[in-house]
């Protein structure tokens, strides 16, 4: 016969288990913050399709609520900070928005470094991991990538040499991207993507460097009217770095199952989908709305594209002194960038 006291030590033990069964099966909702529009295609190909896939891999217990447009608040470049203090779960960011913060990492925004975004991403995740990590502290980078390499696109100067950009005033992403339109003669102005159209439109600015992907995103090919870009398979005239990063404490907190899960949807594979996905495959079609909307593309020939490459060779050097000042070993990274590059290539 049981005991009354019995009785309520099983009640008491089956609540327990009842109680740990749900704790470890609750859905944990991972706030999701970026800086461009929520039908952006870094949104639609990348960050949602990522989301998705982590929420049917966990059996819905991982659920992102993404918030576009910086609607948790701030500047895109505060977004690196905010992963890291906790403000977002996870963020899709540009660190060097944060100008000086990220010197190592940012070799792959040097010009006339990547071809395509898919080795390029390869290659800048693969050199951060060995690298880089003492420039993330307090973040788990899921993974890195760099967009389809930038061109500059114009409301109404139509440029074709070197010459020709000299004075005019041209968006640059990066602090390394003001660098190489200096170095071309152009006037740099620095500024995040989604300040360009209304820049453009007022003439506050005469072009700006911005890749296919990012053009529907801003409505640029609405504003552009011409664009000059170097051709297909030749290193791209400029990048800019990405991260797609977690809170390293949201991380650390997750049960093993979850953590896995991430895990799984992280690294190097993930990197190369994408700089893929979201950026090589989006070219063409891009090219194609912007055409049809009536922006004219012109191509630089081998030999103005060499002048160019010659031109910013100095930027470089420069580099390289900076990160040396800094502790680095600059031309060992910048050889190592270049390597990784050409293996992920192949």
């Amino acid at each position: 016969m049981t005991t009354p006291r019995f009785t309520i030590k099983l009640v008491a033990g089956a609540a327990l288990a009842v109680a740990s069964l749900g704790a470890s099966a609750q859905q944990v909702v991972l706030k999701v913050h970026h800086f461009l529009p929520s039908t952006s295609s870094s949104q639609v190909k990348l960050i949602q399709p990522w989301c998705d896939k982590v929420n049917k891999e966990s059996k819905d217990r991982i659920k992102c609520q993404i918030y576009p447009s910086m609607q948790l608040g701030g500047t895109p470049p505060q977004l690196m900070d905010q992963v890291r203090d906790g403000v977002a779960d996870i963020v899709w960011s540009v660190p060097t928005y944060a100008a000086g913060r990220f010197s190592k990492s940012e070799v792959f925004e040097l010009p006339f470094m990547a071809a395509t975004a898919k080795s390029g991403s390869q290659a800048l995740y693969t050199y951060i991991q060995k690298n880089a990590l003492d420039e993330f502290k307090g973040i788990h980078i899921i993974f890195n990538h760099v967009h389809d390499g930038a061109l500059l696109h114009f409301k109404e100067k139509q440029p074709t040499k070197l010459e020709d950009l000299k004075g005019l005033k041209i968006r640059a992403a990066t602090r390394i991207n003001s660098k190489m339109l200096a170095a071309l003669g152009a006037t740099p102005v620095q500024m995040p993507l989604p300040a360009v159209p209304e820049s453009m439109s007022k003439g506050v600015i005469d072009g700006a460097s911005v890749p296919w992907e990012g053009v529907p995103s801003i409505k640029l090919q609405e504003i552009a009217r011409y664009a000059l870009d170097t051709s297909a398979g030749l290193p791209r005239m400029a990048n800019t770095i990405f991260a797609f990063a977690m809170n390293k404490a949201k991380y650390d907190s997750l049960p093993a199952d979850l953590k896995a899960v991430i895990d799984a949807n992280s690294g190097l594979a993930a990197s190369a989908w994408a700089g893929e996905t979201a950026f090589d495959d989006v070219v063409a079609p891009h090219q194609k709305q912007a055409r049809d909307a009536g922006e004219k593309i012109v191509f630089l020939d081998k030999g103005e594209y060499d002048r160019w490459v010659k031109m910013t060779e100095q930027i470089d050097d420069e580099w390289v002194k900076d990160v040396t000042a800094k502790g680095g070993d600059g031309k060992k990274l910048i050889e190592e960038a270049r390597a990784l590059i050409k293996q992920y290539s192949k």
